[in-house]
């Protein structure tokens, strides 16, 4: 078994379930909180790939990201490097190392879209910051992991805008052994801040739905990903086995040739 993201499980149950879809007027995005409830057991079938979108009034609230460990990897000089506090950290395109670093992570293309809400309240977050990261198709963390210790790409942060819209521009991750496909974030109060690698208001995983995680590991580069998949399920992750991911689970559209786009709304 992979040491990958074991070791620190938070028991914080199930908050008071709330709507928690809503459609940004004028923002041109779909906000999905992912809050479909998983069928799935190891090796069975999980949500549809595609998710549905309604529309809530403002002021509600929705629901808290649920706090998960940031891993053994997270490269914010908690757990060794801190590839925070270099220039070049800051950018949407993750495929590519920033630097004196050169490698490029091959993989299925992946859009990923995150909009950040004060949960209390319902409304974006302006100017908070994301620093996300994840593995790449061999199922290796930049920064660690043996001849990929000097690169850092699938690794940034972003801004978000006036509608609390960070996107970036990276590859669909591995499975790895006993682990659901995820990705990490940390939420900031500001750029500044996650520039500093200050205060974290939120530490957190986006799940990767399984239908779409099928159809990228049926491709080459992701060897032994299918296998890895089939042998858990968001009911037996170490992470999501909680709740499902019902909170954290991702909807996600486009295919292996256009690439793929992934939308979770993270109330902080």
């Amino acid at each position: 078994m992979h040491d990958h993201d074991r070791g620190l499980e938070f028991d914080l149950g199930m908050l008071r379930r709330r709507n928690v879809l809503r459609l940004f007027a004028g923002a041109g995005l779909a906000v999905v909180a992912g809050c479909a409830a998983d069928t799935s057991t190891s090796g069975g079938s999980s949500p549809s790939a595609a998710g549905t979108t309604s529309s809530t009034p403002s002021g509600t609230g929705v629901d808290e990201i649920p706090e998960e460990t940031a891993g053994p990897f997270p490269g914010d000089g908690s757990n060794g490097p801190n590839v925070l506090t270099e220039s070049g950290i800051v950018r949407s395109d993750l495929t590519k190392s920033f630097g004196s670093a050169t490698g490029v992570a091959e993989g299925v293309p992946l859009t990923v879209q995150l909009v950040v809400l004060d949960a209390a309240k319902d409304t974006p977050l302006a100017g908070a910051a994301v620093y996300l990261w994840h593995c790449d198709a061999q199922g290796r963390y930049s920064l660690y992991d043996g001849e990929i210790t000097n690169e850092n790409y699938c690794r940034g942060v972003q801004a978000a805008n006036a509608a609390g819209e960070v996107t970036f521009t990276t590859i669909f991750p591995a499975a790895y052994q006993g682990r659901w496909p995820h990705i990490h974030f940390e939420v900031y109060s500001s750029l500044s801040e996650a520039t500093a690698a200050g205060k974290i208001s939120a530490t957190s995983q986006l799940a990767l739905p399984e239908d779409a995680c099928k159809t990228v590991y049926a491709t080459t580069g992701y060897d032994g990903s299918a296998q890895n998949l089939a042998n858990t399920s968001l009911r037996t992750d170490n992470v999501f086995r909680d709740d499902a991911a019902v909170h954290q689970l991702a909807t996600i559209s486009g295919d292996v040739k256009s690439g793929f786009t992934a939308r979770l709304a993270v109330g902080v």
